[in-house]
């Protein structure tokens, strides 16, 4: 990952389960300001999937992706 990348707010969703990363990513992304970057850690592999359609559905910037044997970690950036 790029260690310059601002992040400007962190959401821990580990140990949710689907649909909850997702609607703790929505309500955070609606409390935040246009062009503020968000990092999401989940443990949930279907967030990987689930995210992805969510910002290219929606049109927020996914800047990030990575993934380990437990843990997935997302940097979004919220475009409108």
């Amino acid at each position: 990952m790029n260690d310059d990348l601002h992040v400007d707010i962190e959401l821990d969703a580990t140990g949710l389960n689907c649909p909850m990363p997702l609607l703790k990513l929505k309500q955070q992304l609606n409390k935040m300001q246009v062009g503020q970057v968000l990092r999401v850690r989940t443990s949930d592999g279907g967030s990987v999937r689930d995210f992805q359609a969510f910002v290219d559905q929606v049109g927020h910037g996914l800047l990030h992706h990575e993934s380990n044997d437990s843990e997935f970690v997302f940097i979004i950036k919220k475009q409108r």
